[in-house]
């Protein structure tokens, strides 16, 4: 009897790969598989990208399931889990210690062809809040599964120091660009976030607050205030209202007759000629720069003549 030893086959070789298929049984296989519930969701009801991860994990030597389950394309990437990373790193004859803890993991790696030097990486819990992903974004699994997350970065940037080529280009796992992934490191979808309720801001009804108003200069607020939010189709009522209480009779305040000097009048008349001339929301600034004064401050004769020239441009 012979004493040789033989190696056993791995029962993995004989697992289903796009190597052992013609190129249009490996598409048909393809459009079969991507109608799979279980499928990620970035290969679900996609038979093109199920065609390129076959490939991409073949080129890998990974068998179709291994691929399907550990190779996730994020924004048009490949990643893989750090599992995967390290295992990778593990068949290509590197050692590989990991020494995880509840707030640190400590990765250390020893290359075939260097075995005396440690590449040793460590991440801990400090330094998860210095990237912001700790405790992270809503129903973040960095709180919950904080062992997990850290012992996956670890392995992740430590593999990628020290033996990148395993990596094969996918250099990164899903979390590392951006995904929302469960405590074993796979993609999942994006946690819904509660509606939340905006209270909508009241319309003012401009020509009741004008008719309201006490006086004309409470009504030329609300003119200014109708035009800047740009309720145009009101502002010649709402000037009308204006100059229809301007020319009420002056109020008697504490016996005293109250006089009106013609100014409520000039600024009325100086209003209604900008609004025909097109330069109402401007005329605060053009008559301050004609005149090196504001309209409440400036003279009758002043205001007139203001006034006239709109009239003459209208």
């Amino acid at each position: 009897m012979s004493t040789e030893i033989v190696r056993a086959t791995p029962v993995h070789s004989q697992a289903l790969s796009l190597g052992i298929m013609s190129a249009r049984d490996a598409w048909l296989f393809c459009e079969s598989l991507a109608k799979a519930n279980i499928l990620p969701p970035e290969y679900r009801g996609n038979p093109g990208s199920v065609l390129w991860a076959l490939e991409y994990g073949r080129a890998l030597g990974l068998d179709v399931v291994t691929t399907i389950t550990t190779i996730h394309v994020i924004k048009g990437k490949p990643t893989q889990s750090a599992d995967l990373m390290l295992s990778r790193a593990r068949t290509a004859g590197h050692k590989v210690r990991v020494r995880p803890e509840n707030e640190r993991c400590v990765v250390s790696i020893w290359r075939s062809d260097d075995p005396d030097f440690e590449n040793r990486t460590e991440w801990t819990l400090d330094d998860a809040r210095k990237a912001q992903l700790y405790p992270g974004k809503p129903d973040s699994n960095w709180a919950k599964y904080t062992r997990s997350m850290l012992r996956a970065r670890a392995i992740s940037e430590c593999v990628r120091s020290a033996c990148p080529e395993v990596l094969h280009g996918a250099i990164y796992t899903p979390e590392e660009l951006g995904a929302y992934v469960d405590q074993e490191g796979n993609p999942v979808d994006a946690p819904v976030q509660p509606l939340r309720a905006v209270q909508a801001e009241p319309v003012r009804d401009w020509l009741a607050e004008a008719r309201a108003a006490d006086s004309a200069e409470q009504v030329r607020a609300i003119y200014r205030d109708a035009s800047a939010a740009g309720a145009r189709d009101e502002l010649n009522r709402i000037a009308e209202i204006g100059r229809e209480k301007a020319a009420q009779p002056a109020e008697v305040v504490e016996a005293e007759l109250v006089e009106d000097d013609g100014r409520t009048a000039a600024v009325d008349a100086l209003r209604g000629a900008a609004l025909a001339a097109g330069v109402a929301s401007s005329i605060e600034q053009d008559f301050t720069q004609s005149y090196g004064v504001p309209i409440a401050e400036a003279s009758v004769e002043q205001l007139a003549e203001m006034t006239e020239l709109l009239r003459g441009a209208a």
